[in-house]
């Protein structure tokens, strides 16, 4: 039996842990510890047509967010990891700072410390340097960083499809496959020789060998030209 913990923290971006929690309760021999944050409630009930009550619904044990003495504070309690979705940028600081003000980072921490798998979703746009270096400290101490980044090969026609590829391959990351993303499985040209690939460097090539011609001001050329 897999035991993953679920957090949801207060940033934009509900969705991704709902349904995480829906495609978990799809999967036999895993059980979700959820914990969410007051603000995830919050968020819940603006992005959503669901309430707080139904997502915790879809956890097999709800811990609440002040409890300290939770089991999934403890690094005795063995867990499989961890993912916060969405992760916001005060939990990613508190994870990256260890500052355990609250079960959610507190057992963010725990994994962390006890080497198991920690994958964060951050959903936030655009980032400055400090949200930066946040990311960059997290993956140092051993967090996966995997922010909602839909692929397009997949030709997605609804929201949902870029919600599910998202959570799908968050799924991958703890081997766990529920059948809900289009995998890439290669392309090649007819024959399946080079020749027959389009060749997306030529037009810079020509660009580059005109500059060498011709000078650095070819392709820009000064106002009086």
């Amino acid at each position: 039996m897999k035991k993953l913990i679920v957090g949801m923290s207060g940033s934009s971006g509900a969705i991704y842990g709902i349904r995480l929690l829906e495609i978990l309760q799809t999967i036999s021999g895993v059980e979700t510890h959820l914990v969410m944050s007051p603000y995830a409630k919050l968020n819940v009930d603006i992005e959503t047509s669901h309430s707080a009550k139904y997502v915790e619904g879809l956890a097999d044990v709800v811990h609440g967010h002040g409890n300290q003495a939770a089991s999934i504070a403890s690094g005795s309690f063995r867990t499989d990891g961890m993912v916060i979705a969405p992760c916001s940028m005060k939990t990613l600081s508190a994870i990256a700072n260890s500052y355990a003000d609250s079960l959610l980072v507190r057992a963010a921490d725990v994994v962390l410390k006890e080497r198991r798998p920690l994958v964060l979703m951050p959903r936030e746009s655009p980032l400055h340097v400090g949200h930066c270096k946040l990311l960059y400290e997290a993956a140092q101490l051993g967090a996966v960083i995997s922010p909602p980044m839909p692929a397009f090969y997949s030709q997605p026609e609804t929201i949902d499809d870029l919600v599910n590829h998202s959570v799908g391959r968050i799924l991958d990351l703890f081997d766990l496959d529920a059948g809900i993303i289009k995998r890439w499985s290669g392309k090649t040209g007819r024959s399946g020789n080079k020749e027959d690939l389009p060749a997306p460097h030529a037009e810079p090539q020509r660009a580059v060998k005109q500059t060498q011609e011709n000078g650095p001001n070819a392709l820009y050329p000064r106002p009086d030209q």
